[in-house]
């Protein structure tokens, strides 16, 4: 939603018990948060681009509510449980469907879990969990909208698209004391 003007944003990069990750954002909110890459120039990269900003802008000072979000992100990631659910993010051009998905999603406790086929109940598409599963695999806010908390059926990993694949899933998940993930091990 925009109402005429043109959005502004930049990027930047932060440090987690995971690794740097990056959070791009415009006037309306978060646009994107990318997951520690195999290196921090392509973590850098993903985040520019999501941003708007050509692959060779360098990181920007966030605005304080970006920052203060920044600060949240930290620490849940070190452990310290926040829903992030206050983290106002610009949805602007997600299809209808995976926004359905991303806002059950972001109902989901930190430390609990549901499968895919749960969440396509709850968004009213029973038999769908195949198209959740797809919606989550492009997910722009991955620990905001915590993608990491959706399971398989018989609650097994599952994929998940970030660096690391199930390795960073379980992790996250650890990190969440989710039931039935040891502590994580942080790379």
């Amino acid at each position: 939603m925009t109402d005429g003007r043109v959005a502004s944003g930049g990027y930047t990069l932060f440090d987690t018990a995971i690794g740097t990750c990056g959070i791009a954002w415009n006037d309306l909110g978060v646009v994107g948060l990318q997951l520690p890459e195999r290196d921090v120039e392509d973590t850098a990269m993903r985040s520019a681009l999501a941003s708007g900003s050509s692959d060779h802008t360098p990181p920007q000072a966030p605005p304080s509510r970006i920052a203060t979000a920044i600060e949240a992100i930290i620490a849940h990631l070190d452990g310290s449980p926040d829903n992030l659910r206050w983290i106002e993010l610009d949805t602007t051009g997600v299809p209808e469907f995976n926004r359905r998905v991303y806002e059950a999603i972001r109902a989901i406790d930190s430390g609990s879990t549901l499968t895919y086929g749960e969440v396509a109940a709850l968004v009213g598409a029973p038999g769908a969990a195949q198209a959740v599963g797809q919606a989550l695999g492009r997910n722009p806010f991955p620990i905001i909208i915590p993608c990491h908390r959706v399971l398989a059926a018989g609650n097994k990993v599952g994929g998940f698209t970030a660096f690391g694949s199930t390795q960073t899933k379980r992790q996250l998940l650890a990190i969440e004391q989710a039931p039935g993930f040891d502590a994580p091990t942080l790379f």
